[in-house]
């Protein structure tokens, strides 16, 4: 099982392209060598132009999939409080009232991830969310009939719009990620760089042994490629491909709201 994972791991970050990029790298140098081009190109340029902003991306992903981590985790503890207050607050205990709150909860969550993994401009899971939501504070509103103090309501009303703010800062980081510019500029970059690059690597040559002079373009672009894989999956935590997305574990959390 172990093997499977890091082959998998593995998978995720080279790819048809990464293959692509070292075949037109590899042609460049061989057709450099077979005309006899060759450059003494300064390496600083793959550092200033590609390594420094793939890898400004690859913090700024890694940065948000942390935030909606614990945006996520906010989420979860207030609609758990919600619950509580359902169960714990009301004397005498209300269960079909604590009932119809904890399944309103668990399709408040369900939404959530609905919302956060479906295709862009899918404004119908948008919709459902904030409609469960809607749904929860008019029965909240039914605690005051059931004998709950006034201050208690309210303290349950915070925890319903601390929720909503949660899932409205979840639905900006999903909207809005590395600017795209800068994905663009990278990706041009990443893709030319292996194959303008097919002079040094024939000037380089000179100093191999025969037969592998054509170790420096597989190498960049196996490089080069692996990073811009890394950076596009970690852009979006929420499609469910890469190893390092968000999980939203809605059975299993609706599984410990318990009487």
């Amino acid at each position: 099982m172990m093997i499977w994972s890091r082959l998998k791991s593995i998978a995720l970050i080279i790819n048809y392209k990464t293959f692509i990029v070292t075949t037109l790298a590899v042609a460049s140098t061989w057709l450099c060598g077979y005309y006899q081009i060759k450059a003494e190109l300064p390496l600083t340029l793959v550092g200033i132009a590609i390594v420094f902003p793939v890898v400004f991306s690859i913090d700024s992903a890694y940065k948000r999939r942390e935030r909606v981590l614990v945006l996520l985790s906010d989420f979860k503890a207030h609609i758990n409080s919600i619950f509580l207050a359902s169960r714990d607050w009301l004397e005498p205990a209300d269960e079909k009232l604590m009932n119809k709150i904890r399944n309103n909860l668990h399709d408040i969550y369900a939404h959530l991830r609905n919302y956060c993994t479906a295709s862009e401009g899918d404004a119908e899971a948008e919709n459902d969310l904030y409609e469960s939501i809607s749904k929860l504070s008019k029965k909240v509103q039914k605690f005051r009939q059931r004998g709950m103090y006034l201050g208690e309501v309210s303290r349950v009303n915070q925890y319903i719009s601390k929720l909503t703010i949660d899932a409205e800062n979840i639905k900006a980081i999903r909207e809005y990620r590395t600017p795209l510019t800068l994905r663009a500029y990278s990706k041009v970059f990443i893709f030319s760089f292996p194959i303008l690059y097919g002079p040094y690597f024939e000037y380089m040559a000179e100093v191999f042994t025969p037969g592998l002079e054509y170790m420096m373009p597989v190498m960049f672009s196996f490089i080069l490629v692996s990073l811009d894989n890394i950076q596009e999956h970690l852009e979006n935590p929420f499609d469910q491909i890469g190893e390092d997305d968000v999980k939203f574990d809605v059975e299993q959390f609706s599984a410990q709201l318990k009487d």
